[in-house]
């Protein structure tokens, strides 16, 4: 048994255990949720909001229409290929009260990266948006995929401006690519079938699976991790302990900029919905002026974000001059926040960003940082019913850092243990196996506690660099340079060197054009010791990033594209 000599430290509040039984399933809490909230907003997208009681009879709609289809009983797997829109609530809702499973689809995957994902979760239906139907139909008759349901951007909003955004996304725009399914249903003509057909609600049971979620894992090959609706439950009720204290059910507004097919979206959201909130679905949030646009028109209580999303915001025209009053939370996740980017942040919105660290394997909330709570470099503490420990590479337990003596006899890999832990990797016991044991998951990030129960995450250990034998993390050096006042942001890598075995790449984006190499290693030679020192800098017009603006470090070590 870990001692978790975190809990001396909690919020007042906050308790130490959560019971992850509270509901059977995720069906059973959003039918107390909506039968609760039912007259209250739900989502809000495009201009237009589904009420609870709206949400509810569209998902069930839903729901009946895939129960009348040929073969598809309790646990079949349905995959969502969509952008935040309203359809995908509706859609995930409905698939989970057939009794089905959901597999969340990156819709900018390739042919091949989408037919890797719909052949190992053996999806057979998927609901996908018109602009990437033509990748479907590329790899179709290689998938086990039976149904095809496609949907158009507009398809629940009101008639006249669902005929209107539809129009200009596929004639003015030329955003759908030509393509052709044979059988295909329409949305909404599957919602219309759906509420003519009977619905028998599925008997979920806590530990079936509600969502394939797919991560790159230990192989850098896709794999589904298994989250069940006890995973995610139990994770709806750490996460929202710990954030609910100055909450009021049914009047909060939740900006999602975040893709509901990122894990951290996806739980995040369902958690808020937990207390009757509203939330602001944006579709595309790397138009930060549309996006800045649409935070004017709220008085919004809660965003989630990544570093580079809060980063584009603070350099965005007109953020700086949005109505802040109703804001209680900033959440970030996915990556580190740089101390930059939370410092501006406080500076320009009175409220500091809550780090907060988790992965898919998880569902994935792991720990935070108290709400309110001044930047510190740490993900925090570890959430209620959750264990946390660092371990060696024969898995024996590290004690806790006082602040003194060597930090590296202190850091290891962070491990966790809780009802939040995935059930393994989907038709894969080898690979399940590697980061599994005896319960404890094996994250593959590194890092150390200190004496107050509070963990910072060094970096992963597949992305640490070793010159001349000395570790150097990149995330150290990223937060350094990202301090100087003319870098708009930056990664770090390592790349080969014949002296060292290893040199550190930073890969910088100019705020101030007149930026150069020198002023860089200049800066950081004042704050980091010789090894640490950037090698080379190297300037490009952007990062490449995922889809939720996590930065891709592997990229960062090839020559930039033409182009960038």
């Amino acid at each position: 048994m870990v001692d978790r000599i975190w809990l001396k430290h909690y919020p007042p509040g906050i308790p130490a255990e959560i019971d992850p039984d509270s509901f059977r399933s995720i069906p059973d809490l959003f039918g107390k949720t909506t039968a609760r909230f039912s007259g209250r907003p739900a989502c809000h997208n495009l201009g237009y909001t589904l009420s609870y009681a709206a949400l509810e009879r569209l998902s069930r709609d839903f729901a009946a229409f895939l129960q009348g289809l040929p073969g598809m009983g309790k646990g079949e797997r349905v995959a969502i290929m969509s952008p935040n829109l309203l359809q995908y609530p509706v859609a995930l809702l409905g698939i989970l009260r057939a009794g089905m499973t959901v597999v969340n689809v990156n819709p900018l995957y390739t042919p091949r990266e989408l037919e890797h994902q719909l052949k190992d979760s053996g999806a057979r239906a998927i609901v996908i948006l018109e602009n990437f139907a033509r990748t479907l139909q590329e790899v179709l008759p290689d998938t086990p995929v039976e149904h095809v349901i496609t949907t158009q951007v507009g398809d629940l909003l009101p008639l006249w401006r669902r005929w209107l955004l539809n129009f200009i996304v596929k004639r003015a725009k030329r955003m759908v690519p030509a393509w052709r399914i044979e059988g295909s249903f329409k949305l909404r003509a599957a919602l219309a079938r759906g509420a003519r057909a009977p619905f028998t609600a599925a008997d979920v049971a806590p530990d079936d699976v509600a969502f394939l979620q797919y991560t790159g894992g230990t192989t850098g090959v896709a794999k589904g991790a298994m989250l069940t609706h006890r995973n995610i439950l139990a994770n709806i009720e750490q996460t929202g302990t710990w954030v609910s204290v100055s909450f009021k059910e049914g009047s909060e507004i939740v900006v999602t900029p975040l893709p509901l097919y990122h894990i951290f979206s996806l739980t995040a959201t369902l958690s808020f919905m937990r207390w009757g909130s509203l939330i602001v679905l944006i579709t595309n949030p790397r138009d930060i002026r549309a996006f800045v646009r649409e935070l004017g028109k709220w008085k919004w209580s809660v965003i989630t974000g990544v570093n580079t999303l809060f980063n584009g915001l603070l350099n965005a025209r007109g953020f700086d001059r949005l109505d802040f009053s109703a804001v209680k939370v900033a959440v970030g996740g996915g990556a580190a926040i740089q101390k930059a980017v939370a410092d501006r942040w406080k500076r320009v919105t009175g409220h500091p960003i809550t780090e907060a660290y988790g992965l898919t394997e998880s569902s994935p909330g792991v720990c935070a940082n108290p709400l309110d709570a001044p930047w510190r470099g740490s993900i925090g503490l570890p959430f209620p019913s959750t264990e946390v420990s660092i371990r060696d590479d024969s898995f024996n337990e590290l004690p806790a850092w006082n602040g003194d003596g060597d930090l590296e006899k202190h850091t290891g890999v962070l491990c966790v243990r809780g009802p939040q832990v995935m059930k393994g990797y989907w038709n894969d016991p080898v690979e399940t196996a590697k980061v599994m044991h005896d319960g404890w998951l094996k994250t593959g990030d590194v890092g150390h506690m200190d004496a107050d129960g509070y963990f910072t995450i060094t970096d992963r250990k597949k992305d640490i660099i070793v010159v001349s034998g000395f570790k150097v993390y990149p995330n150290e050096v990223e937060d350094v340079v990202a301090g100087h006042p003319g870098v708009l942001e930056c990664g770090v890598v390592g790349v080969p060197h014949p002296k060292t075995g290893e040199a550190v790449k930073v890969v910088v984006v100019k705020k101030d054009p007149n930026l150069t190499e020198q002023a860089v290693l200049e800066h950081c030679r004042m704050q980091l010791t010789s090894y640490k020192l950037p090698h080379r800098v190297e300037f490009r017009s952007a990062l490449p990033k995922s889809p939720i603006g996590k930065v891709l470090r592997r990229e960062l070590r090839d020559a930039p594209r033409e182009g960038t």
